[in-house]
């Protein structure tokens, strides 16, 4: 697992199909759910939340997900690829950055509303990672 990252698999299968258990945690009120396309080539996110955390899973596509842990001095950027079916978390003060390698379909399961005056006053945007690393 790649620090954040969880490939879920499915738990059970038949000929029906089969059931993935992609969100179980006790610790994480999740207020809002979003579902998002992204295209090829786009890129997302580039900020962090005061408050907010959130849970991304992965449906159909690639992506490279970096994050920087904000509330740390000297913190690095680290990055991933994810696919679909992994799950990752971002927590408040982490700052996350997406690049959309294929036209990619996820799910974002937050832990505050999502109202876009709510959103706004909770979102610092930012440019944690120059285009050149990327």
């Amino acid at each position: 697992m790649s620090f954040g990252k969880i490939s879920i698999k499915p738990e059970f299968v038949d000929e029906r199909g089969f059931i993935s258990r992609v969100l179980d945690d006790n610790k994480v009120v999740i207020k809002s759910i979003l579902h998002i396309e992204r295209k090829k080539g786009e890129t997302g996110a580039n900020h962090y939340h005061k408050k907010d955390a959130h849970y991304i899973y992965i449906v159909k596509g690639k992506v490279k997900y970096y994050e920087k842990d904000m509330s740390k001095r000297n913190s690095k950027v680290k990055s991933v690829i994810l696919n679909a079916g992994d799950l990752m978390f971002s927590p408040a003060k982490v700052a996350h950055r997406t690049d959309f390698l294929e036209d990619t379909m996820f799910m974002a399961f937050a832990t505050e509303h999502r109202s876009q005056e709510e959103y706004e006053v909770d979102t610092v945007r930012l440019t944690f990672v120059d285009e050149k690393q990327s």
